[in-house]
């Protein structure tokens, strides 16, 4: 059976693992958001949040949008190759709707795993 928990393996926690991803990760982006992504030697993906005070200002707004971003990964993690992620905010979205938030992350999941494939060394 498959298992949409968000547990601990799923998620970047070291700043060291955050640096990891900012060497040479290749990025895919939205109105709404910039993913970074980098291959990880697991094999499921994993993922970072970073919401800046400049681009929502409210702690209420970053945690929703934070909320968001994790149900949404969460529900599409089997579908992600094994990489490691850090998702960041373009601009002011304190004002977007949840569904616009989900709609925009699902495009990138897919883009996603578009990308990994173009990139894999053929074997």
């Amino acid at each position: 059976m498959v298992s949409y928990t968000f547990s601990r393996e799923l998620r970047l926690l070291t700043p060291r693992e955050f640096d990891n991803v900012f060497q040479n990760p290749f990025r895919v982006a939205s109105p709404l958001f910039t993913i970074l992504c980098k291959a990880n030697q697991t094999e499921h993906p994993r993922i970072g949040l970073t919401i800046a005070k400049k681009r929502a200002k409210l702690a209420v707004h970053r945690n929703r949008i934070k909320r968001c971003a994790r149900d949404s990964f969460r529900l599409h993690q089997h579908e992600l190759p094994p990489v490691d992620m850090v998702l960041m905010v373009k601009g002011d979205i304190s004002n977007t709707d949840n569904a616009e938030l989900h709609q925009q992350l699902e495009r990138l999941w897919s883009k996603i795993a578009r990308q990994y494939k173009a990139i894999q060394p053929k074997s």
